[in-house]
C-alpha cells in the first residue's frame, strides 16, 4: 500500500482517519483555504507523483462547500500528477436530483457527474445511491458499495423468529429481498406515494407483519415522513416492535426524535456515511461504522481485485 495516498476533506477527515488506520496508511496533510472574495483554494501539502489517490469527502451539507472543495482536490491531485485519483464519497446527496419530474428542471445528478469527470478524477467510490440510475451518470469507473452485510451484523445476534423486514416502498424491495436472504427471515414491502413538500402516502403493504417484530429497511432517512408514515400502516396490521435500519441518517428537522418517539419504535440504526448522524445523542440511535467496507475497497481496487465480492451474502 506503499503507492497509495489518502486525502481529506472538511466533512470526511474522520471518516478517512478510520479507513487509514484499516489500511495502515497516513492520512495525508491538505489544506483549504478562503479568499477575501470567498472563494476556496485547496493545497495538497504532500507530494503525490504517480501515486494512488484517494480523496474523501461525503457530499453532504454543507453540500456546495463540501463539493467545491472536492472538485478543488481533485484538480490539484491532477496537476500534481496524481497516476490515479478516486473520489470516495460515502454519501453523495445529488443522487436525489435523478430524472425530469417537472418542467424546466435541472438533474443534478449528472450534472455533479460531469463536473466530477471535468475536475479528472478518474473513478468513483460511494456507497447506495438514491437511485440505480444514478450510476450510469458517471462515465468513469464507479463502485458503489452497499452497508447490507454491517447492518445484517448488527442484528445477527438478536432473536429473529418473528421477524420480518419490510420496505417502506417498492423502489427499494430488491435490497430489502436480499438484507432478508442474509439474516433468513420473510420479507414485505409497501406501496408508496409522494406528494409536493414531505407529504407521503403509503397505500398499501405487501406481506404479513401481524404479530411480527418488523425491521423497516430504508437507503436513507432524510425528514422521516415516509417512515412516519410507514409506522403508522405497521400499526394498523398489527406488527410487534420495530425497528429502523438505513444506510445514510441524515436525520433532518429532529427526524430521529420524531421517529424515536413512536412508543412502537425500539431502535434507530444507521451507518457513518453522513457525519452528523455520529453527533446526534438518543438512546434508541445506533451509528455503526462501514468505514473498514471503504478501506477494503480501495484495497482491492488499488490492487487489481474485484470488488463486487464484497457483496457476497456468505461473508455475513
Amino acid at each position: 500500500m506503499a503507492e497509495v495516498m489518502v486525502f481529506a476533506g472538511a466533512g470526511g477527515r474522520r471518516f478517512a482517519q478510520e479507513m487509514c488506520v484499516d489500511l495502515g496508511v497516513p492520512l495525508s496533510e491538505s489544506t483549504t483555504s478562503r479568499f477575501a472574495n470567498d472563494c476556496l483554494q485547496v493545497q495538497l501539502m504532500e507530494n503525490c507523483r504517480e501515486r494512488d489517490v484517494y480523496l474523501v469527502q461525503p457530499i453532504v451539507t454543507p453540500t456546495q462547500e463540501n463539493l467545491m472543495e472536492l472538485l478543488l482536490m481533485i484538480d490539484a491531485a491532477k496537476g500534481a500528477s496524481a497516476r490515479r485519483i478516486t473520489a470516495v464519497m460515502p454519501h453523495f446527496a445529488y443522487a436525489r436530483s435523478d430524472k425530469k419530474d417537472a418542467p424546466r428542471i435541472s438533474i443534478g445528478g449528472r450534472l455533479v457527474a460531469d463536473l466530477l469527470e471535468t475536475a479528472g478524477v478518474n473513478r468513483i467510490l460511494t456507497m447506495t445511491l438514491h437511485a440505480p440510475q444514478v450510476h450510469a451518470f458517471f462515465r468513469v469507473p464507479t463502485d458503489q458499495l452497499n452497508a447490507l452485510r454491517e447492518l445484517a451484523l448488527h442484528f445477527a445476534t438478536s432473536d429473529l423468529s418473528k421477524t420480518t423486514v419490510v420496505s417502506p416502498d417498492l423502489g427499494n424491495a430488491k435490497s430489502a429481498s436480499a438484507f432478508a436472504k442474509m439474516l433468513g427471515v420473510p420479507v414485505a414491502a409497501a406501496a408508496k406515494e409522494r406528494f409536493d413538500g414531505n407529504r407521503v402516502e403509503i397505500t398499501s403493504l405487501i406481506g404479513d407483519v401481524a404479530g411480527r417484530d418488523i425491521i423497516v429497511l430504508d437507503d436513507e432517512i432524510a425528514n422521516g415522513s415516509t417512515i412516519i408514515a410507514i409506522l403508522d400502516l405497521l400499526r394498523e396490521h398489527g406488527a410487534r416492535t420495530v425497528r429502523i435500519a438505513c444506510t445514510h441518517g441524515i436525520f433532518a428537522n429532529d427526524a430521529v426524535q420524531r421517529i424515536a418517539a413512536d412508543p412502537d419504535v425500539v431502535e434507530i440504526i444507521t451507518t457513518n456515511t453522513i457525519p452528523s448522524a455520529e453527533m446526534l445523542a438518543h438512546d434508541k440511535l445506533t451509528v455503526i461504522s462501514v468505514a473498514s467496507a471503504f478501506a477494503e475497497a480501495v484495497r482491492r481496487i488499488h490492487s487489481g481485485e474485484s470488488v463486487s465480492a464484497l457483496f457476497d451474502p456468505a461473508h455475513v
